[in-house]
């Protein structure tokens, strides 16, 4: 059924100097956004944009698309496509973004947002934050490099003040950035804290580019509540898209789950991993989607523990039928302990 959120959701919008369908995306992340779980998020469809994983720009220039971990693609999903990346030196992350291009990705997305301490510990992600002379000298330095849209993907800080994400908003634009994605918390909260949704509404007064709001969207009326409380020009989803792939269709187009979406999803997955990598990192990536796909059910816990310790994919494949032979009973929304 179409409803007016998801009228709203298929208006076009421009982004730079292009034009995306939709204003729901897959939220940049860390090591989630591979090319199998994109393949599974594009079975369902209904997102305007998705995003890759997190790849080194420093190794961005070198990598062999069919050999990368990170940095690879299937060619029909490079037209909605954006390419994220982290590093510190402007002129690395320029040189990165000219190879992004090249390609022909839709765009290139810079993380001001990862708070891993392995990230930040080079300067990156949000550590980023604290610099913002140089956070927006990256933003011009790619922007002087390539012509395709430049996204950045930022926290509000490392304080709990808006003025901090305004003033980080306003730099970005004024770089160069042709569209913000904004999560409302700050560097040191992770997730312990709800997200202040009325930041989001700061930032998109405060500039002309489009804005991204992202941040505890779960459903229906997360979706809908979020774009009316906040004016922001689109929603991206992140972890809520891994524990749920089809709530794009979902919002957007209307899409019903049946009763067998959650095995088949997450069986899957499994045979997507096994199709794109080699057994060790097939296992580490299922590992990180099993623990939001668990969040799903009352006792997913025991899901969880269960999956973590499978040593392959044909392993994770037999539990996951097991445990579907007792028809798991269902939350509403998904258990926020998974997602801390």
């Amino acid at each position: 059924m179409i409803t007016e959120l998801s009228n709203n959701l298929n208006q076009s919008l421009c982004v730079g100097n292009r034009r995306i369908e939709k204003r729901l995306v897959l939220a940049p992340m860390s090591f989630i956004g591979n090319i199998a779980f994109r393949e599974l998020v594009s079975s369902f469809g209904g997102y305007g944009l998705l995003f890759t994983e997190m790849c080194r720009a420093k190794s961005v220039p070198h990598e062999n698309r069919y050999v990368s971990p990170y940095f690879r693609w299937r060619d029909e999903e490079l037209s909605c496509l954006v390419c994220q990346i982290f590093g510190s030196d402007p002129e690395i992350m320029a040189t990165a973004a000219r190879r992004i291009e090249k390609e022909g990705f839709f765009g290139v997305d810079i993380n001001f947002g990862c708070t891993a301490p392995s990230i930040c510990r080079q300067n990156s992600g949000a550590a980023l934050l604290e610099n913002p002379a140089l956070a927006a000298q990256i933003v011009a330095d790619v922007r002087k490099a390539v012509s395709i849209p430049i996204f950045a993907k930022f926290r509000t800080g490392w304080k709990d003040d808006p003025r901090i994400a305004i003033d980080l908003a306003k730099r970005f634009e004024d770089a160069g950035a042709d569209a913000l994605t904004f999560h409302p918390r700050v560097a040191p909260d992770r997730r312990a804290r709800p997200p202040r949704w009325e930041y989001i509404g700061m930032i998109k007064q405060a500039v002309s580019v489009p804005v991204f709001g992202n941040g505890n969207v779960f459903d229906h009326d997360d979706c809908r509540n979020m774009l009316q409380q906040t004016g922001c020009d689109g929603v991206a989803i992140g972890r809520m898209a891994v524990a749920r792939p089809w709530i794009f269709a979902e919002l957007a187009d209307g899409f019903k789950p049946g009763p067998d979406i959650y095995l088949d999803s997450a069986v899957n997955m499994t045979t997507l991993l096994a199709r794109h990598y080699d057994p060790t990192r097939a296992v580490r990536r299922f590992r990180k989607f099993a623990l939001y796909f668990s969040a799903n059910f009352r006792f997913g816990h025991t899901l969880y523990i269960k999956l973590l310790n499978s040593q392959d994919m044909e392993e994770a494949k037999d539990i996951l039928h097991s445990f579907f032979e007792d028809a798991p009973d269902l939350v509403s929304r998904p258990n926020m302990n998974f997602f801390r």
